[in-house]
């Protein structure tokens, strides 16, 4: 069965590790690409979109090895320049190929990607960015080819801060001719990460972690051994989790650096949290005030992916609040599960108003996409009965057990 059993209602104890990045891997997998040799990730998380990623990679003719959480790369021989499949339409992040390809190849035929159901999420500010790079794309159905004999350093200036976009100037840049200046950059620490594996392969650079990156182009990466740093996501989901069930947990490596806003929305709420070189704790032993407002930003505001669990964690404050999603406008679409369970949540436009109640109630509800299925699995540690969540493909898309981890915080909860 594709689904998740919880029984919920009692108080979380206990402590787990949190996992590789999910939203770093992903980049970093696609820039071995660029390295005419094997490379080792360390603290790879096995997920489904890793698992992905390591299809389209084996499709292009680069061998994936796995040893526990250690993946290797051998891109010595990569020899296809089409992308399509399953592994492309089901997973946005595919799109991150596309600079690595260029960068390697000269040209890239592929599908274009899929991924959740949380918004449009066009991939035209990565197009244009490559374009001026001196990228020939031509679109047509379902494909797009792009081509470019020899990329060209350039001044790109994105209208958005897109994590996505930034990344695939990045990848294409590393080995192009000149010097690319990319204004408007993300900074999202998972761009920190990609950044940090291309240097340590030789790439030149300069401005990592600011709006205004620098690269030029060399001729040629080295091999290279990385560490893949801790997902700020998954923390940030248990961290719900605790809040929303109330109790005592403890998340060793966290990477509290990286969710300064989150930890601030917590302390606000009432939340007891004690940081050390370990990772987080978080005490919750009475119920929480509502927070009054509450948007979603680019780093370093209060991130997308955990808008949803945080919802969660609203709708059983004592108070009301408003929460404002400002990255994807269909970030909402778990609010009619949570209904379901008991919470007072009404959508205008992109805000949600949310009235607290007492607490939630088990029943079936339906995972449409990956964030917001984890945002159930939070109500189901905090509402009374059993909750039975379907589709936990979506879940596993970003968090490598998540049954195992909740069971370690003390939650009744398995695989249906």
């Amino acid at each position: 069965m594709d689904s998740i059993h919880i029984y919920g209602g009692n108080l979380l104890r206990g402590e787990t590790r949190i996992q590789g990045s999910k939203n770093a891997v992903l980049p970093i997998l696609a820039a071995t690409l660029l390295i005419k040799g094997s490379c080792v990730i360390k603290n790879c998380p096995r997920i489904a979109d890793v698992y992905h990623m390591q299809n389209l990679l084996q499709g292009l003719g680069c061998p994936v090895s796995w040893a526990g959480n250690t993946i290797t790369v051998n891109t010595a021989q990569a020899n296809d320049n089409r992308m399509s499949g399953e592994s492309v339409t089901r997973m946005r992040s595919s799109v991150m190929l596309l600079g690595a390809m260029l960068g390697r190849m000269g040209e890239a035929v592929m599908s274009y990607p899929g991924g959740c159901v949380i918004g449009k999420r066009p991939i035209d500010i990565h197009l244009t960015a490559l374009r001026k790079m001196g990228v020939e794309i031509v679109e047509e159905d379902q494909m797009f080819t792009a081509h470019a004999p020899r990329l060209q350093g350039a001044e790109v200036k994105l209208p958005f801060p897109s994590v996505g976009a930034t990344e695939n100037v990045i990848l294409a840049a590393v080995l192009a001719e000149g010097t690319t200046i990319l204004e408007n950059a993300a900074k999202e620490p998972e761009i920190v990460a990609l950044c940090e594996f291309l240097t340590e392969a030789g790439a030149d650079m300069e401005g990592i972690g600011s709006g205004r990156l620098v690269i030029r182009g060399v001729e040629g990466l080295h091999e290279v051994k990385y560490t893949v740093p801790a997902d700020r996501i998954v923390a940030g989901t248990y961290m719900a989790a605790a809040m929303a069930a109330g109790g005592s947990i403890f998340l060793e490596q966290a990477p509290a650096d990286q969710l300064g806003a989150v930890l601030e929305a917590a302390e606000k709420m009432g939340c007891c949290v004690t940081i050390n070189k370990e990772g987080i704790g978080i005490d919750v032993l009475r119920r929480l005030k509502a927070l009054p407002y509450l948007k979603t930003e680019v780093y370093d505001g209060f991130p997308t992916d955990l808008q949803s669990p945080m919802m969660v964690v609203m709708a059983l404050a004592e108070g009301q609040g408003i929460l404002e999603e400002n990255i994807f406008e269909n970030r909402f679409r778990v609010v009619g599960d949570l209904g379901k369970m008991g919470a007072d949540i009404e959508i205008v436009k992109n805000k949600a108003y949310i009235k607290g109640v007492e607490t939630l109630t088990g029943t079936v509800v339906e995972a449409e996409e990956l964030r917001g299925g984890a945002a159930l699995a939070v109500a189901g540690m905090a509402a009374v009965g059993r909750t039975v969540i379907k589709n936990r493909h979506f879940i596993e898309r970003g968090y490598e057990n998540i049954c195992r981890d909740l069971r370690e915080l003390g939650a009744d909860i398995s695989i249906g």
